[in-house]
């Protein structure tokens, strides 16, 4: 169930909101009538990421940052409009 409340309820007795919150209830903020924002326990903490768990997993072979066959001005057909562009 949800309670609505106004922004200026909700700035005033936000401490007791979020003990409410924490208590399992749904709290929507409203501003003029209208529902703007919502609040809603986190249930879940995400898992803590770890430097370098993926280490030997990426491998980058010495060819990487030669140029691509598609772009060399030899393996292009003559009339391709690229081929001016690169000389």
């Amino acid at each position: 169930m949800s309670t609505h409340v106004n922004i200026h309820e909700a700035k005033t007795n936000l401490s007791r909101l979020i003990e409410r919150v924490q208590a399992g209830e749904e709290i929507t903020i409203a501003k003029a009538g209208k529902p703007i924002a919502r609040l809603s326990a986190i249930h879940e903490r995400p898992k803590r990421r770890v430097p370098g768990m993926d280490k030997g997993k990426v491998i980058i072979h010495p060819n990487f940052d030669d140029p691509l066959p598609e772009f060399d001005e030899d393996y292009m057909h003559p009339e391709h409009p690229m081929r001016e562009l690169l000389r």
